[in-house]
């Protein structure tokens, strides 16, 4: 555990009941509660990151699609369309 040997672990104990004395459980608890609100706020922020993601791709799917549709439309009319010429039509004979 973060590369900590048993007597260091011990040590850190007897430094932190010498410190805190009877109020160690006191400390633990407020120390447990501060964590949570830390995890609860990385978390909040994780899903705004999640939420903005998706409307991100949402939108540029949209914009793609849109783009997508223009082009095919842009398309269809150049096929259609086709080269105008006049037509020839012989002089009346006289």
């Amino acid at each position: 555990m973060f590369g900590l040997g048993p007597f260091e672990l011990v040590m850190i104990g007897v430094v932190a009941v010498i410190l805190f004395g009877g109020n160690l459980p006191d400390v633990a608890r407020k120390l447990g509660g501060s964590y949570r609100e830390f995890r609860r706020g990385i978390n909040e922020v994780q899903q705004q990151f999640k939420v903005a993601e998706y409307e991100a791709k949402k939108t540029m799917s949209s914009i793609e699609n849109a783009v997508t549709d223009i082009a095919k439309e842009h398309e269809e009319e150049e096929e259609t369309s086709g080269p105008v010429a006049p037509k020839f039509k012989p002089p009346p004979s006289a």
